[in-house]
């Protein structure tokens, strides 16, 4: 299933996308499936067969704002799965790879707090000259767990959603000199959507998916790849993330950012500015849309997170 978060005559709501509509759960439901994803996920076999038979209460897509299917994780944990991207990124500094990258697989914390969904505006942080996107699929934890080993972890896994990992590259280059980061090159935004797809609907072996991946830029294709060259597979990943920690549905663990998948990997291409429009695209997933703006510009974030333009 296609799951959403939507909104529509004021009212935020659980969906799922089907035959080009999106069908409101709670009202077809009659008020028995929650409105919240986030409790749908936590108690999904009970919801399940109520959400298959559900064929009332549907919407077109374009009458509704879609949100990210959820608009306050957990928590994110993003990796730093693609070799390519680790070599090309690093090399760009001038810097190898250092040989534990290949011992483990690491992440940082991202703020589950600045989460963007389709559509919403991505204001470029002050003093930021280098706005960057960051091409990544990200899976959602669906069931409580720890020490989870790798085998065993696609039972843990509710779906995937594309993720863009927005990056201040000279502030987050100046922040990491000090040893610790990514922080405030990262923190203010992160986005997801449109959809959240459920695990039986994507075709994964040894926990990888066989998903192109496509960055777009003011229409140009600016990167390619796929999802089933990472180094490290989501199976590894979760087995990381659980070790000595308890992982809980809800919580959103990011791939890294796809070979090709962000300018800072490009000798010919400039960093975003205000008005550019950012697609990203994954097999099944959708189309994940942003635009750049600047706070001068769009001034403070309404309720919705959408700028107040």
């Amino acid at each position: 299933m296609k799951f959403v978060t939507f909104e529509v005559e004021g009212r935020r709501q659980a969906g799922i996308y089907k035959d080009s509509r999106i069908i409101g759960l709670h009202e077809a439901s009659n008020g028995v499936i929650p409105e919240d994803l986030m409790r749908i996920i936590v108690d999904y076999p009970r919801y399940q067969p109520l959400i298959e038979a559900c064929i009332n209460g549907d919407y077109e897509l374009e009458n509704v704002t879609l949100y990210a299917p959820l608009p306050r994780p957990l928590s994110i944990r993003d990796f730093y799965a693609f070799e390519e991207h680790v070599v090309t990124a690093r090399g760009k500094r001038g810097l190898g790879v250092v040989p534990e990258w290949y011992e483990l697989p690491v992440f940082y914390f991202s703020n589950h707090l600045a989460v963007k969904g389709p559509g919403d505006v991505i204001l470029r942080p002050k003093a930021c000259e280098k706005l960057d996107y960051e091409l990544e699929i990200a899976c959602v934890i669906g069931k409580e767990g720890r020490n989870i080993k790798a085998n065993q972890a696609k039972d843990y896994i509710f779906g995937f959603m594309i993720m863009n990992d927005w990056s201040a590259r000279d502030l987050q280059a100046q922040e990491m000199k000090v040893g610790l980061g990514p922080a405030k090159g990262k923190d203010f935004a992160t986005s997801f959507g449109p959809f959240l797809v459920t695990t039986d609907e994507l075709p994964m072996e040894q926990g990888k998916l066989d998903l192109q991946m496509e960055a777009f830029v003011n229409g140009e294709r600016y990167s390619l790849g796929n999802a089933k060259d990472m180094y490290y597979s989501f199976g590894e990943i979760i087995e990381q993330a659980s070790r000595n920690v308890t992982l809980y549905p809800g919580e959103v663990l990011g791939s890294g950012t796809v070979g090709s998948g962000c300018i800072l990997e490009q000798t010919d291409r400039s960093f975003l500015q205000s008005g550019d429009k950012v697609d990203l695209a994954i097999t099944h997933l959708g189309i994940l849309s942003n635009v750049v703006g600047e706070e001068e510009e769009y001034g403070l974030l309404s309720k919705n997170g959408r700028g107040s333009f």
